[in-house]
This record gives structure tokens, C-alpha cells and sequence, in this order.
């Protein structure tokens, strides 16, 4: 294989790895209860982008100032990134009021600490739209599948070389009985 086919092959495979990467941490657990989740509105801008990916953690507490990830838990809902503006007690228990950096006004709902997913440790920008494609049935057959049985193809075809070679030897170092 020529040296420039060869480094992108493996540049394409690193990018493909890192996508599935994060496809898995974005779908399944990841010790210390954190998770990944796509922006997907410009409500946060400049700050996060739309397309983002966002690393969120559970924290003990919550101020004015922190970027949390709320929203409904249910199949299909999708969560939302936002400042806290204000907090509220109601009850005894503190209520967030939250607002996009991008909005004019805050949030009309009051958010419960049973409703945040986590603080926003930090954001990788546009890696979202390949994690939010690759959960896709063909996102996910291009990005995972296609390459898998490609590389499976691949180290197939060295193995069977390898044993093609190694009987080869082996059939010239038998002496002949005849």
C-alpha cells in the first residue's frame, strides 16, 4: 500500500474510532455517574455551540453561574444546557431558574435538583453532530458496522497469508518420503 494511502487509511480509522468512542460513552454508563450529551439549539452561544458535545457530572450543589444539564428522563425528550440565573427556595428545597446565554429571558420553568443531570465540566464543539449522526441506523452502519467488517476483512486476509506462509515453509522443510 503506498505511504500517503496508507496514513490517511489510518487517519480515517483514528477519526472513526474516536466517534464510536464517544458514542459509547455518550450511550452507556461511564464510571463516576458521567455522560455526554448533544447541544443541539444555539440557546448557549457563544459559549457552547450548537453541535456540541457536553461532559456533565452530578454535583453536590448548585450556584448561580453554572452551566447544568436538565430536562425530562423520558425516552425521546431532549435535555437541555443552561445557566443558572437564580436560585429560589421553595419548600426548604432549592429551585433553579435557568436561562440561555443567548436568550433575552430566563427559563419559565423552575428546575428541582431531581432534574439536573449534572454541571457542565467542559464542551467539545461540532463533535456532536458526528455522535448525533452515528446513533442514526446509517450513521451507525457507516461509522461502525462499514469499518468494522473492514478491518475483520483486513486482518482475515493478513492471517491467512501468515498460515499460507507458515505451511509453505513447513511443506519445504519435510523431507520428501518417496
Amino acid at each position: 500500500m503506498p505511504r500517503a494511502l496508507k496514513i490517511t487509511y489510518y487517519i480515517v480509522l483514528g477519526c472513526l474510532a474516536l466517534v464510536a468512542l464517544l458514542l459509547i460513552f455518550s450511550t452507556f454508563y461511564i464510571p463516576g455517574n458521567i455522560k455526554f450529551y448533544v447541544v443541539q439549539s444555539g440557546s448557549m452561544e457563544p459559549e457552547i455551540k450548537t453541535g456540541s458535545i457536553v461532559l456533565v457530572k452530578p454535583a453536590s450543589e448548585y450556584k448561580i453561574g453554572d452551566v447544568i444539564t436538565f430536562g425530562p428522563v423520558a425516552k425521546g425528550k431532549v435535555p437541555t444546557t443552561h445557566r443558572i440565573a437564580e436560585v429560589r427556595v421553595q419548600t426548604g428545597e432549592p429551585v433553579y431558574v435557568t436561562k440561555g446565554d443567548a436568550n433575552e429571558a430566563a427559563d419559565t420553568r423552575e428546575i428541582s435538583k431531581k432534574d439536573i443531570f449534572g454541571k457542565v465540566l467542559f464542551d467539545v464543539p461540532f463533535v456532536g453532530y458526528a455522535v448525533a449522526w452515528a446513533k442514526t441506523p446509517v450513521g451507525f452502519l457507516i461509522l461502525v458496522i462499514i469499518p468494522a467488517v473492514l478491518i475483520i476483512y483486513e486482518e482475515s486476509k493478513k492471517l491467512f497469508l501468515a498460515l499460507r506462509h507458515w505451511r509453505k515453509k513447513e511443506d519445504e522443510t519435510v523431507p520428501d518420503k518417496t
